[in-house]
């Protein structure tokens, strides 16, 4: 059995929290591609579920890497999050707006989590790959935020 350094299980620890919050974003994103009325929407948060399995996917070969063993699933807080989209879009507010503020809301917990996670001392090839997810995460970030903001101008 490979020596586990306490490195090695720092940058597993850290690393498994943003596979929960990947495979929480994967969900999510599917969750709202589903409930989403504008094709275009429909398109982008599918894209953006299949961004989010790949982030969690090379989380967890970096795990392996480190002698760890990956998290395969996403958090209850991801879960209770996708179960609040599910309540609004069943009494009624089931529009695209509603929808990509409730993402905007899950795209700010992964910007807080990849902060929290740079913030750690991590070995330099755990460090570029956590900073390169986490420019695609900001990316995420403020295109849903313009989604948003564009749909709240559209008149109703």
């Amino acid at each position: 059995m490979q020596n586990v350094t306490d490195t090695d299980k720092t940058v597993n620890t850290v690393l498994n929290e943003l596979i929960e919050v990947s495979k929480d974003g994967e969900q999510g994103f599917r969750q709202a591609a589903s409930e989403a009325h504008d094709s275009q929407l429909k398109v982008l948060f599918s894209a953006r579920a299949a961004d989010c399995a790949r982030a969690a996917t090379e989380l967890q070969g970096a795990v392996t890497q480190h002698g760890g063993k990956p998290e395969s699933g996403g958090t209850v807080a991801g879960a209770l999050h996708r179960r609040w989209m599910q309540v609004k879009a069943s009494v009624g507010s089931h529009d695209d707006t509603a929808i990509l503020e409730e993402v905007e809301r899950g795209e700010d917990s992964a910007k807080m989590h990849y902060r929290k996670a740079l913030d750690r001392n991590l070995p330099a090839d755990v460090r570029a790959l956590v900073e390169r997810q986490y420019q695609g995460v900001m990316q995420n970030h403020d295109k849903i935020r313009d989604l948003r903001n564009e749909y709240r101008a559209r008149p109703h």
